[in-house]
């Protein structure tokens, strides 16, 4: 990122956005001494990030928000999502949320996939944050601190979904389950509705590079649908299991499968009761 923090407070403050700073003011933040945690976040970055894409989430996406009292107060824990849409836009919209539904505010950790640290002037501006690339290292490190991380088990193939396929989830990664278990940490089952019509992908034209492809849409640019995210309780998958069992593949296998499905069972949920794309 080009600017001090000191620079993105005042930007900040320019564009309105006092409550973001007052709200970020009480975030739990680890110095690491030198102003920035050990992965690069700073409370003002993530203000300048609230007051700017909270825009969007307000005003553009106007998102619903329901249940998220499941999200643990304090301690590591990982909220595992629906991923869609072509463009990442809902994972920006669960990171509003989150802080906004949280108190004391939590910022939750999304772990990246690998090429996006490859993007030019993407990974500081993401790492100031607190997205972190998706290493084990790192998300172990993550929960050991006691963060929140924010896991999209269906990866790149979950925004690059066809639209014929929108809202059935595709190959469901396993890793968020080891990690709980090893680590002792609670898996919320999150679902985005809304997320699917927004910029739905009719093609895609394979390219060489950090980026897997080059998307071919029905909308140029994203369309102005509701976005509703539902959390779910809490899945104890560190109390079910002991860390021992996170070497396990059988014990792993079921306990993604049982997270997948009650991701899957809050999709169903919330389009049930969704009235309309846009509504």
């Amino acid at each position: 990122m080009p600017f001090h923090p000191s620079v993105a407070r005042a930007l900040t403050r320019a564009i309105g956005g006092a409550e973001s700073l007052e709200r970020t003011d009480r975030l739990h933040f680890m110095d690491a001494g030198h102003g920035y945690d050990r992965f690069g976040l700073h409370p003002d970055f993530v203000a300048f990030g609230d007051a700017v894409v909270g825009k969007l989430y307000d005003r553009y996406f106007r998102v619903r928000s329901y249940g998220s009292h499941h999200i643990p107060t304090d301690g590591p824990a990982i909220l595992a999502c629906n991923h869609s849409g072509t463009l990442p836009i809902d994972g920006a919209m669960l990171w509003i949320d989150v802080l906004r539904h949280t108190e004391p505010p939590r910022v939750p950790r999304p772990l990246a996939d690998f090429f996006v640290s490859s993007i030019p002037g993407v990974t500081t501006l993401f790492a100031r944050s607190g997205v972190a690339s998706g290493s084990r290292g790192n998300a172990r490190a993550l929960l050991e601190a006691g963060e929140l991380l924010m896991i999209f088990p269906e990866g790149v193939p979950g925004i690059g979904k066809p639209f014929s396929k929108r809202y059935q989830l595709q190959t469901w990664t396993k890793g968020h389950c080891e990690l709980a278990i090893r680590h002792g940490a609670p898996v919320i089952p999150v679902a985005i509705v809304g997320a699917e019509e927004q910029m739905p992908q009719i093609a895609q034209i394979p390219i060489p590079g950090p980026l897997p492809y080059i998307p071919i849409v029905a909308s140029p640019l994203p369309l102005p649908v509701r976005y509703h995210i539902h959390y779910g309780e809490p899945i104890p998958l560190h109390l079910d299991y002991s860390p021992d069992d996170a070497d396990d593949p059988a014990v792993v296998t079921a306990a993604a499968a049982r997270v997948k499905a009650a991701v899957q069972e809050l999709i169903r949920l919330g389009l049930e009761q969704r009235e309309g794309v846009f509504t």
